[in-house]
């Protein structure tokens, strides 16, 4: 069976991609194996008519609203590979037999690689987050850390003290310079230089000089990591970005391989539940004008 559209993904980024395919009558497939990126997280905010929602249940009314529309199929799985054929794509399914499709949607989104600190990872989404918009309201303005990964780190610590009061935990990271420490003190930010040597209870971070430092939330930055290979096996280009590499698309989210579209937290910078739907509706309209038109 050949389909219009494979959408590799079934998150919020591949959900929104299979809606104005789907409203068009297309034969489309979304394969997800069931990974959010945001599964640690309970709630969602910031997007719009659905702030503090549970992100599962944004995820299951998506899914359920999408598969109303009988020319679309859905598939449980892992995605392995992909190539280009003589009339589109083949995608290799994890223990089954191969698909093919016209086009090919891509929201496979990343893998978040932590700080080496002891106790940061089981607290990921519930007491540590990466981005303010999305869980710093619920702080109450109360006690913010920011962990240091590298000097990038600034911009986070920079923006927390409209969230709260913010200590900046530079963890040998880097050493700010003159400029920067006139920053901290313009906008308020604690400077903390002794290593945090591990986190329990709550949010208790015990230092290496024996202290302990009460956090209400603390936030840092993640390396990422693209959570598929599938893009790089179609030779799509990416873009170095100071975290990682994204996918690299043009303004309809069209990847430099014609053909396929890219979407979500694996094809920008950042990320967050609303962006992944922008961009995955903007992925699948083109993607279906690519079918009439050609191009992309």
């Amino acid at each position: 069976m050949q389909y219009d559209v494979i959408i590799i993904g079934g998150s919020y980024a591949g959900l929104a991609a299979g809606m104005p395919l789907a409203r068009a009558r297309r034969k489309i497939l979304v394969i997800d194996g069931g990974q959010r990126r945001n599964r640690f997280a309970q709630h969602s905010h910031g997007f719009l008519t659905q702030d503090g929602t549970d992100a599962g249940a944004i995820a299951a009314k998506g899914r359920e609203q999408l598969l109303a529309y009988d020319t679309v199929h859905w598939l449980e799985g892992k995605a392995s590979s992909a190539e280009r054929t003589e009339h589109g794509f083949r995608v290799q399914i994890e223990g089954m037999e191969s698909l093919e499709a016209r086009r090919l949607v891509l929201a496979t989104g990343v893998v978040d690689l932590l700080p080496d600190v002891p106790g940061l990872a089981e607290r990921w989404g519930s007491h540590v987050f990466h981005c303010p918009y999305c869980h710093g309201y619920e702080l109450n303005q109360g006690q913010i850390g920011v962990l240091a990964s590298s000097p990038m780190s600034m911009h986070l610590a920079l923006l927390l003290p409209d969230w709260g009061a913010t200590t900046f935990f530079l963890n040998d990271s880097f050493e700010p310079d003159d400029e920067q420490l006139e920053k901290f003190k313009v906008r308020g930010v604690r400077l903390e230089r002794s290593r945090i040597a591990r986190i329990e209870g709550g949010l208790d971070l015990i230092m290496q000089d024996g202290r302990l430092v009460k956090l209400d939330g603390l936030f840092t930055a993640t390396r990422l990591e693209m959570a598929s290979p599938i893009a790089a096996l179609l030779g799509c280009e990416f873009d170095d970005g100071p975290f990682g590499r994204t996918i690299r698309t043009d303004l309809v989210k069209a990847s430099t391989v014609p053909g396929v579209f890219a979407c979500g937290d694996a094809a920008r910078p950042g990320g967050s539940l609303p962006l992944a739907v922008g961009d995955g509706t903007m992925a699948g309209a083109a993607a279906h004008q690519s079918l009439i038109f050609g191009g992309y």
